[in-house]
């Protein structure tokens, strides 16, 4: 998996990495020179008293030292632009498939786990590929590089080379077996962390209205200690490894010492012979040790490479139509809505949130969807933008099924205000102008005003280029909502959805905007998902759901009369009323 991700996006860098595998071969063989070049100084040069042959040798070494400098330096810089591109490519990959997901998707990962694949996971891989460019392609070149110069050197010191190397490599193998199962704990324990810290974050209001702080301190206490566990765990094999590592490097050395002093002492081999094989046993462990550090972040990056593949493995439940449907312009009844023998059910429920729904939404009227909690109408109004595609029937618009019309299309006929309205950070013209991007400031106040936003814009410091934070916390529910309004109202669609949309509204302001929507968007089909029956008493048509199905259509005279479920309703809502 971690091969074939890395493989996948390294295909349009193949002549960096190409550079690379040059000049880190220059480099390593120039390191693999210089103890050569080294063993002649001592061994005809300062033995022999030859004065001219280790200046001449020395300004070998410095010329080969020189080269080993810059090929290194290019090296590590087209490695990095190599990695830093690779992680660029997977981190827009995996925020593509998120963007094509539908909320079906979404839910089945949940938000915390997909941030942490496009960054965190991410970010392993990209380390993963920097250090492999630098240390794969070296250590094994060193190692075998190392082991040929060492045994021109003295074959009689060989095998301290056959043993100190496999006693490192048993090392380094069990080093990964153990870390292989921690570091997939870890990325999950990654993911749990995440996710108690964004709904503590998102939820900070509610925790302190119910001065739950002891409770959810003790959530992220519990999830944070379960991390710092695993990561311990981690510590303490690193912490073996080092020191086992450094014992077989000074065992080696000292063996080469002791032994190879004997056979020098015997006439059998060189000092500068010695000098130089303890330099390549030591690039061999080095390169060795080089492989460990890689080995160390294979695991983790196959973790997280799996991960990531998980999500760009995904078919998407929406499809993008091939060749887009499109929708007459010119038309003058635009944007008809009609809902023929709907059903639709999440993934795991047991029956169907929506069960053989049929009914039409005509432009020019609106249509108010109400029913008791769990009824369905939230999901009902996702199917016109397709946020979910129905199981069963069709969702048209003018006749045409919305799963045949390409995202652009769909979005210029319908805009939709969400039961939770969200706003960017950015400003108030930013997310004014997100669903038309070239809007005029003049469009943007003529919104304002339908919604009924105009005044407290123009109280803001900047007016339409006031701040906005992220989710829009730095104005009140029901600021946020009528920009949300107005934010639907400057894409000037054929359709317009409100989920419930004017609960956090007080009943004057609440009464203006239907008012302004009424007189300003007359044309246009309107679908209003409502809790209050008093909102939607002059609605052209009501749908009663009960249950997924509908139970009542009409007037809300002619259901006062026909339809018991909504006569339960308004009894409900009027005799709480006279309570209060």
């Amino acid at each position: 998996m971690l091969l074939r991700l890395i493989v996948q996006y390294s295909k349009p860098y193949k002549w960096w990495i190409a550079a690379v595998l040059f000049l880190q071969l220059a480099t390593t063989m120039a390191t693999l020179y210089l103890p050569s070049l080294n063993a002649g100084i001592i061994d005809q040069g300062v033995v022999n008293g030859d004065v001219d042959y280790i200046w001449s040798t020395g300004g070998v070494m410095l010329v080969v030292a020189l080269i080993q400098v810059v090929t290194a330096v290019g090296a590590v810089y087209f490695g990095a632009r190599t990695a830093m591109a690779i992680g660029r490519d997977v981190r827009r990959s995996v925020f593509h498939a998120v963007a094509g997901f539908s909320a079906r998707e979404v839910n089945r990962f949940g938000a915390p786990t997909l941030i942490t694949r496009g960054t965190n996971d991410v970010h392993q891989v990209q380390m993963l590929v920097l250090m492999g460019l630098n240390f794969m392609v070296t250590a094994p070149i060193m190692c075998v590089g190392g082991v040929i110069m060492a045994l021109q050197e003295d074959p009689g010191l060989s095998w301290l080379v056959w043993v100190s190397v496999p006693i490192l490599l048993l090392v380094v193998g069990f080093l990964v077996v153990r870390l292989m199962p921690l570091f997939r704990t870890m990325q999950d324990r990654i993911d749990g962390i995440n996710s108690v810290l964004r709904e503590q974050i998102t939820g900070i209001r509610v925790i302190r209205a119910f001065v739950r702080e002891p409770y959810e301190t003790q959530r992220f206490r519990e999830a944070n200690e379960k991390l710092t566990e695993t990561g311990v765990k981690v510590g303490q094999l690193f912490v073996l490894m080092f020191p086992v590592i450094g014992l077989i490097l000074h065992l080696a050395t000292a063996a080469v010492m002791w032994f190879g002093g004997q056979r020098v002492d015997a006439g059998e081999m060189e000092p500068g012979a010695l000098t130089a094989f303890l330099q390549y046993l030591l690039q061999i462990l080095m390169a060795v040790m080089m492989g460990t550090f890689m080995a160390m972040m294979v695991p983790r990056a196959m973790v997280c490479a799996e991960r990531i593949r998980e999500v760009l493995d995904v078919e998407p439940s929406l499809h993008e139509p091939a060749v887009g449907a499109t929708l007459d312009d010119d038309g003058a009844q635009r944007g008809r809505v009609e809902f023929r023998n709907v059903s639709f059910g999440y993934p795991g429920a047991e029956e169907p949130v929506l069960k053989g729904l049929s009914f039409t939404a005509e432009p020019g009227q609106t249509t108010a969807i109400i029913g008791s909690t769990g009824a369905g109408k939230s999901t009902l109004l996702n199917l016109v933008p397709r946020l979910y595609d129905a199981d069963d029937g069709e969702v048209l618009i003018d006749g045409v099924n919305v799963a045949a019309l390409d995202r652009k299309t769909l979005a210029r006929a319908v805009a939709a205000v969400p039961q939770r309205p969200y706003l960017f950070s950015g400003t108030v013209a930013s997310n004014l102008r997100y669903g038309k991007s070239d809007a005029s400031e003049a469009e943007l106040w003529d919104a304002l005003s339908i919604a009924q936003a105009a005044d407290f814009v123009r109280d803001k410091d900047g007016g339409l280029e006031a701040p906005i934070s992220q989710g829009g916390t730095n104005v009140s529910g029901g600021q946020r909502q009528r920009l949300c309004i107005a934010r639907a109202l400057v894409a000037r669609p054929w359709v317009y959805l409100f989920d419930d949309s004017f609960s956090a509204l007080d009943v004057t302001t609440d009464a203006n905007v239907r008012a302004a929507l009424a007189e300003n968007i007359a044309e246009a089909t309107i679908i209003v998902v409502a809790q209050r029956v008093a909102t939607i008493t002059e609605a052209d048509q009501i749908i009663v759901l009960d249950d997924g199905c509908v139970v009542g259509r009409g007037t809300h005279e002619q259901l006062l009369q026909s339809c018991e479920t909504y006569q339960q309703i308004v009894e409900s809502q009027m005799t709480a009323e006279e309570v209060a």
